[in-house]
């Protein structure tokens, strides 16, 4: 991408929109081109087709998604099939239909099997059963996937398809119901501390393993693809991760240490409810293929929450 090229970014108020947008102000670009729903609904493929033939995009960041947690994805499984689906559909075929150079297709590392051997290697997609509590969002991550690798096939596009392992970062869904685990966790913990309970229950119990990575590095590996990557180089997919996982009870003790900081005679406690589900026991991307492309994370996890605190204070006060 040159600075004036015409670069589309959907999803920009969201995780990661929101930090692909920084990086790219920051960057110089100067010819970037956003639409809110109210504008644009990617769901409906007229409005798609409109908007590509007007706008004419050279690059495309899909980015757009209706995302959620393990409660969410459990009671609205239609919702989250059919969107996803249609979202991903109707930018995939404009952006070809309207000569877009290059587009990154942004998929899930719940894509993969349940119960894939781990670290998780791009190879393993469709290799085994999905997780049931986020299937429905995993097989429309996936039918976007195919799609992409199909018209790089049949019509020679330049579409890479990246799965991102769990995100957190400025602009996350602070929200016990909607959010994910990490964002959920923080305010949590935050209500805890401001409405004197100091107790907070969790779903599961903590056992399961999962790998973290901080929005901003997300976007500057993004941007790393789409400048120097073709998909002839990177194949159907490519993980984007960091390679070390720790358990849900770790992350929310650090977590609690966080929160807490500014008062070291205080603590949280953690009850866990074993009522409800844990998910997938394991999801930890193998990041060698990104690695050899010479593309490494530079946020800690300690680091990387911090910033997420404090940009929730900002965002909750």
């Amino acid at each position: 991408m040159n600075k004036h090229d015409k670069i589309y970014v959907a999803g920009h108020n969201g995780l990661v929109g929101s930090a692909i947008m920084r990086k790219l102000q920051s960057d110089g670009y100067d010819n970037i081109i956003t639409r809110v729903h109210r504008e644009l609904d990617l769901i409906d493929q007229a409005s798609v087709e409109r908007f590509f033939f007007e706008k004419k995009p050279d690059y495309v960041f899909l980015a757009a998604a209706k995302v959620g947690g393990i409660g969410a994805n459990s009671r609205y499984p239609a919702d989250f099939i059919y969107n996803n689906t249609m979202i991903g559909f109707n930018v995939v075929n404009s952006a070809y239909k309207h000569g877009v150079k290059k587009l990154l297709n942004l998929g899930s590392s719940c894509i993969y099997p349940k119960m894939a051997p781990q670290p998780l290697k791009e190879e393993y997609l469709l290799s085994g059963s999905l997780e049931p509590t986020n299937d429905a969002y995993a097989v429309a991550k996936i039918a976007v996937i195919k799609l992409c690798n199909s018209y790089n096939v049949q019509y020679g596009t330049n579409f890479i398809s990246v799965m991102p392992t769990n995100l957190y970062g400025p602009g996350d869904t602070y929200d016990n119901e909607n959010g994910h685990v990490l964002p959920a966790m923080i305010k949590k913990f935050h209500d805890a501390k401001i409405n004197g309970t100091d107790k907070v229950t969790l779903w599961g119990d903590g056992s399961p393993y999962r790998e973290f990575l901080f929005s901003d590095d997300l976007a500057e590996a993004l941007l790393f693809l789409m400048n120097s990557k073709n998909a002839s180089e990177i194949g159907e997919l490519i993980n984007i991760g960091i390679g070390t996982d720790l358990t849900i009870k770790e992350l929310a003790e650090l977590i609690n240490r966080i929160v807490y900081a500014d008062e070291p005679n205080r603590h949280c406690t953690i009850e866990w409810d074993t009522s409800k589900p844990n998910g997938t026991p394991r999801k930890l991307l193998n990041v060698d293929k990104l690695s050899s492309l010479g593309w490494k994370a530079k946020t800690s996890l300690k680091d990387g929450i911090g910033i997420a605190y404090h940009d929730f204070l900002g965002e909750n006060l």
